[in-house]
């Protein structure tokens, strides 16, 4: 799968001294921030889209963390090899096509396109390798026959199931010991969330409640590939972005990303299905996740509908530096609700600095720029980076351009005029 196009990256080493810092990120296990320990390159993979509606603000704001992770890391000397994979097949696009009476492959390819478009007028840099689950159907067969073979699966009666005798699949996290290591959380914690979140944990005929699913049985009326011995069917949600991962990163790659709502069950079940696989860990070295942004009083979700579509704002005529610097002001782990206002003043923002950058010389430009590097190495400190260029433009007015800030901002915030 083809992503959108990248903008231009300046590269600041030949204008400003030294390089970037390194990226520390906080890690919860740990409870504080922590350098990443990057050998090289690093690898990066985020988990993408389930594509049944358009991008909303908190999608937004996960892509844009990333791609500060990703613009900080290339600016500290690393190639970075980032990943992100396509949900393009999932209960959720499913229920969406049949809702609207669509082909659930042409929602999809339209809500993909309508994604690019999004990120494209963000300014997010693409990812190395950007993969849809369908066109990698075979490698997602190849890992749960891996599973299998390793003797980590059973399988759950399936009555309504095409194929008389086809069973669904699921790992036996009985046989896992490293079960619970990426999120820390409680059993009780997480049968709490796995209902919401995609799980099963009434199935009958399952082991354990929390048990995920590997291979889905294929049911009347739903897509489904074929697999040989493991019957028609459909790969689960987790399984796709372990097989994603380890084809294109390998394990022990530096950096897993996402939302809070994946750090359980998704990245727990990701991980745990990639050691059952290989035998080895970690499966991710740090995690990261953008906390939720709400409107109306609630978490800004497809599901509830309470949704500011980057797309609606963009056909309004707003500009899309203005979005991203909405979403820059607020750091990735703070959860925040979005109203009109911050947009208004974003806009202002903008305003003030692009005057500023058309008149305000490079004067003090390598101080600005080593507060910004150092304020981005820090967790990903945003707000404080946003604060600088404030400062920096409320200074005194030279009478010339500012291009060697101009790329700064560019490259280090992805904002341009």
């Amino acid at each position: 799968m083809t992503p959108w196009a990248s903008p231009n990256l300046p590269r600041l080493q030949g204008t400003f001294p030294g390089k970037g810092h390194p990226l520390a990120l906080w890690q919860s296990r740990a409870a504080d921030v922590v350098p990443l320990q990057v050998d090289g390159s690093a690898g990066m993979y985020v988990c993408g889209i389930t594509p049944y509606d358009a991008t909303h603000m908190g999608h937004a704001a996960t892509y844009l963390t990333f791609d500060l992770a990703n613009r900080v890391l290339r600016d500290a000397g690393h190639e970075v090899r980032y990943v992100q994979n396509v949900t393009d097949i999932d209960d959720p696009l499913l229920e969406r096509a049949e809702r609207d009476g669509v082909d659930w492959r042409d929602l999809a390819t339209s809500e993909i396109e309508l994604f690019h478009s999004d990120m494209a007028a963000l300014r997010v840099l693409p990812p190395d390798h950007y993969v849809g689950v369908v066109e990698t159907m075979d490698r997602h067969v190849a890992t749960i026959r891996g599973l299998v073979a390793k003797g980590v699966t059973y399988t759950v009666p399936t009555p309504d199931a095409v194929e008389a005798g086809a069973q669904d699949i699921y790992l036996d996290l009985s046989t896992q010991p490293t079960f619970g290591d990426e999120s820390g959380w409680s059993r009780e914690q997480m049968l709490e969330v796995f209902a919401d979140r995609g799980g099963d944990p009434d199935r009958a005929g399952k082991r354990d409640a929390l048990d995920p699913l590997l291979w889905r049985v294929e049911r009347a009326g739903e897509p489904a590939w074929d697999a040989g011995e493991l019957h028609r069917g459909r790969p689960g949600w987790h399984l796709e972005c372990t097989t994603i991962a380890l084809d294109h990163l390998g394990m022990g790659f530096d950096l897993q990303g996402g939302g809070t709502d994946l750090i359980f069950p998704h990245h727990e079940m990701s991980a745990v299905q990639a050691v059952a696989l290989t035998g080895e860990a970690p499966f991710a070295k740090a995690y990261a996740h953008q906390a939720m942004v709400a409107y109306d009083g609630e978490k800004m979700s497809k599901s509830k509908g309470n949704l500011v579509r980057v797309s609606d704002l963009c056909r309004a005529g707003v500009d899309p530096m203005a979005i991203r610097m909405v979403l820059l002001d607020h750091h990735y782990r703070t959860e925040w609700e979005y109203t009109d206002g911050m947009l208004d003043a974003a806009v202002k923002r903008w305003d003030r600095w692009t005057r500023a950058l058309a008149t305000r010389g490079d004067d003090s430009a390598a101080e600005l720029v080593d507060g910004i590097r150092a304020a981005l190495a820090n967790d990903l400190d945003s707000p404080t980076a946003l604060q600088l260029v404030d400062d920096w433009a409320a200074g005194p007015d030279l009478g010339a351009p500012s291009p060697h800030v101009t790329d700064a901002l560019d490259a280090l915030l992805g904002l341009r005029a």
